[in-house]
């Protein structure tokens, strides 16, 4: 029996709905290709991955595995799982050109146990049950219609199979106050981008529920704890790539100026920055077991 999440011909059914908006389906365009990114994704990555990797113990896998990194970007985490399972074959996918030829290049050795295509996660070109883990990490905040793609990456998973997700959640960063108070902005920046943009900034608590309409089973979440005790300077690269990314589109579809925007930004790196301070973000991770 097929579960909620596939039609009769094995794919995604809530796809042929999206028609004409297909072209807005990726409103963080610009700043997922402006350099500040790689720089995002590179400090991300070794902020995160020694932290999350332990959690994929926990997934009952075949030695050699198929595993889909859906929304790959630089390919930082595809070649890490690459190395976590070595017999395995990883797939990373994105829409991001520049970022795929720089995972080729740089991952080249890998090849071809690894390898790295253009292709939408609203709808891959693979067919169901293709995959035993699927991963989507830091994408599902930037996009509309979050649901859909939590669908399709369902849909490409077998059963048995797992998918682990990292929904960010702009709630859960916390600063010391100063002569600003960073709680202000988080509270109210993220709600007037997700307005203007059509996504959730706050994914991160609304993925449970995502998991449990599609009848997904042993939903787990996890958090990972970036903060200056643990990783003080990757934190402030990370918050330096946002700033550097986003601080224009904050000034245009928030009350927030992009001066505004980059004192806010250049307070908390500070607050990172101070040994004397602490500062933390506290990162969702999400996984479940498509049922057999």
């Amino acid at each position: 029996m097929r579960s909620l999440f596939l039609n009769q011909t094995g794919r995604n059914p809530v796809l042929k709905n999206l028609g004409r908006d297909m072209d807005d389906l990726n409103p963080h365009a610009k700043q997922m290709a402006d350099e500040s990114m790689v720089r995002n994704l590179d400090a991300q990555a070794r902020a995160i991955w020694p932290q999350e990797s332990s959690l994929f113990a926990r997934y009952k896998l075949p030695a050699e595995a198929r595993i889909l990194d859906a929304g790959c970007g630089t390919g930082e985490i595809t070649s890490r799982l690459a190395e976590l399972y070595p017999r395995a074959r990883v797939l990373g996918v994105d829409i991001i050109d520049a970022h795929l030829e720089r995972a080729r290049s740089q991952f080249a050795a890998l090849s071809p146990r690894v390898s790295f295509e253009h292709q939408s996660i609203y709808e891959l070109d693979a067919d169901d049950a293709s995959f035993d883990l699927t991963v989507c990490r830091h994408v599902l905040h930037s996009i509309p219609h979050p649901d859909r793609v939590i669908a399709e990456l369902a849909r490409v998973t077998r059963r048995g199979g797992y998918l682990h997700l990292i929904p960010e959640d702009y709630g859960m960063l916390h600063f010391q106050r100063a002569t600003l108070d960073p709680g202000d902005f988080w509270h109210a920046a993220p709600r007037s981008f997700e307005a203007a943009t059509a996504t959730d900034l706050f994914i991160g608590r609304n993925t449970f529920s995502i998991l449990k309409a599609l009848d997904l089973a042993e939903i787990a979440i996890d958090y990972v704890v970036v903060d200056t005790l643990r990783s003080r300077e990757l934190f402030a690269t990370i918050l330096t790539a946002w700033r550097d990314g986003y601080a224009d589109s904050i000034g245009e579809l928030t009350r927030f100026s992009r001066q505004t925007a980059i004192d806010y930004f250049d307070q908390m790196v500070a607050n990172v920055r101070d040994s004397n301070g602490y500062a933390v973000w506290m990162v969702p991770v999400v996984s479940a077991r498509v049922p057999t």
